[in-house]
């Protein structure tokens, strides 16, 4: 009888850890999408400051249509991006285009004097800011996540309920946000 009570008592304990490895797996699994979102809402929020900034250079350089082209092809790959590769990507491509969109503007004095446009750069400075960030937070909370998702104990209940290893969002390239100073 001794040997049933063990066998018993090392059941609940099985079970109490597995339930536990459960549950940190699903709370890591919730910071990663949690992450994942804080990046959407500020690609979206550059998305979204794009057209105006396009608009205040355009006024300015309405012959530069090849770099407005670009800028806008830029940011609907960019809001098209399903994964966190892709978004990586495309946010890459968008940047690169905002350089041709800013280096049109180099060109314009009484543009870079306009408080328009000087809060449309402020704005997205502030924004490539954000996406530092959430792109850190997200990045961190995937580290986590996929440790678990790979480490023993955890390894063990992992496959069979379905968590799989996430992808990270990364910086292809130049990893600093573009030079938006306007300042002769």
């Amino acid at each position: 009888m001794p040997w049933l009570w063990i066998l018993v008592g090392a059941l609940v304990v099985l079970v109490l850890v597995a339930v536990y490895g459960y549950n940190r797996l699903v709370r890591l699994r919730n910071e990663v999408g949690t992450g994942w979102a804080n990046i959407d809402v500020q690609l979206q929020r550059r998305a979204d400051l794009i057209p105006n900034l396009v608009e205040a250079v355009r006024a300015y350089a309405a012959h530069e249509r090849g770099v407005f082209e670009e800028v806008t092809r830029a940011r609907a790959a960019l809001q098209r991006a399903a994964s966190p590769g892709s978004a990586a990507a495309a946010n890459e491509g968008l940047t690169a285009a905002l350089g041709g969109l800013f280096a049109v503007a180099e060109a314009y004095p009484e543009l870079r004097a306009s408080e328009n446009f000087l809060r449309l750069q402020g704005d997205l400075t502030d924004t490539e800011d954000k996406i530092s960030a959430a792109r850190r937070y997200y990045n961190a909370t995937v580290m986590h996540f996929n440790t678990a998702v790979q480490s023993v104990p955890w390894l063990l209940l992992a496959r069979p309920f379905g968590f799989h290893e996430r992808e990270f969002f990364s910086a292809d390239g130049d990893t600093a946000p573009p030079d938006v100073s306007f300042a002769s």
